[in-house]
């Protein structure tokens, strides 16, 4: 299973990291950005992005389990964007990463059939069934209920992906709704989330005890995420929030199981972005940033006793 493949990289390279691959414009070297053309502004802007996307992608390849490709700074380049969004997609897959479109899909019955076999299963054309974004897992918002998310759920049965649930996120505002206590559950919005989450996932567990249906749990709020990790046992989380947004690797650790699996922390500004800082060329830059990345967060998990790789 997918979630197995993910958590065998994750002993491999002894990192539960992933590299963001929120690239637009603004986040490329100045001498990239003057390239653009503007007699072709998005169709140049796709193709530089993409440049820059493989360059990482063969920095890093080696060091990270799993990248993750946010749709969003692909759209706002009209449809050359969304050609780059796959063209990356595919080329991380071929360097042997596990892959995460981070789209935060969301309707109801035939509509999420339709968004999950866009970005993870197959669709029906002529006497053939072709593969679109062709991704290992995608970002689900579940709050529409089990009529938005069951249809996820099957296709990954039929392709053998997953997906990652929101349930608490990292953002300042999630609190509004998501820690809301609700009297007849006697548990926040974000605990039955979690609930309904662990029971989708509960006949696709794989032989390292973690189930295809996962939740984003938001770094930079590690005391739900604890919370989290005790009451659902065996449900993958997706973990963003870590470095820009200020979550530390010491926050984290108690997110992981006792055997430092079951948490997969991304960081995309610190990464792709760190040669703004440093002066170095870009791939380069993000290498050391990945590298350091995991010595962090594998120096957390082993102050904590929770690293068996």
């Amino acid at each position: 299973m997918i979630v197995d493949r993910l958590n065998q990289l994750v002993a491999k390279h002894r990192n539960p990291s992933m590299v963001g691959l929120d690239t637009h414009l603004l986040i490329l070297p100045k001498e990239m950005q003057e390239r653009v053309d503007m007699a072709d502004p998005f169709g140049s802007a796709a193709e530089l992005i993409v440049e820059f996307n493989k360059n990482l992608v063969d920095a890093i390849y080696d060091i990270v389990p799993c990248v993750k490709v946010q749709a969003a700074y692909y759209e706002q380049y009209g449809w050359q964007g969304m050609k780059a969004f796959s063209e990356t997609i595919r080329y991380a897959k071929e360097k042997g990463l596990v892959v995460i479109a981070d789209c935060k899909r969301n309707d109801i019955g035939s509509t999420s059939t339709a968004y999950a076999n866009a970005y993870l299963g197959k669709v029906k054309v002529g006497e053939s069934s072709i593969s679109s974004v062709d991704a290992d897992f995608v970002t689900v918002n579940g709050y529409l209920g089990f009529d938005g998310v069951l249809p996820f759920v099957d296709v990954c049965k039929a392709y053998d992906k997953g997906i990652f649930v929101l349930v608490k996120t990292s953002n300042p505002g999630s609190g509004e709704l998501q820690d809301k206590h609700l009297e007849e559950h006697e548990a926040t919005v974000y605990e039955v989330m979690g609930d309904m989450v662990k029971q989708w996932g509960s006949d696709t567990v794989g032989e390292t005890g973690y189930g295809a249906v996962g939740a984003v749990v938001g770094a930079t709020h590690p005391r739900q995420g604890e919370i989290l990790r005790k009451r659902l046992p065996g449900v993958p989380f997706l973990v963003p929030g870590y470095g820009a947004q200020g979550a530390t690797a010491a926050d984290l650790a108690g997110l992981f199981d006792e055997n430092g699996f079951g948490a997969y922390i991304n960081s995309s500004r610190g990464i792709i972005g760190a040669h703004q800082k440093t002066g170095l060329p870009y791939a380069d830059a993000a290498r050391n940033a990945a590298i350091a990345m995991a010595e962090d967060l594998r120096g957390a998990l082993g102050a904590a006793g929770r690293l068996s790789y």
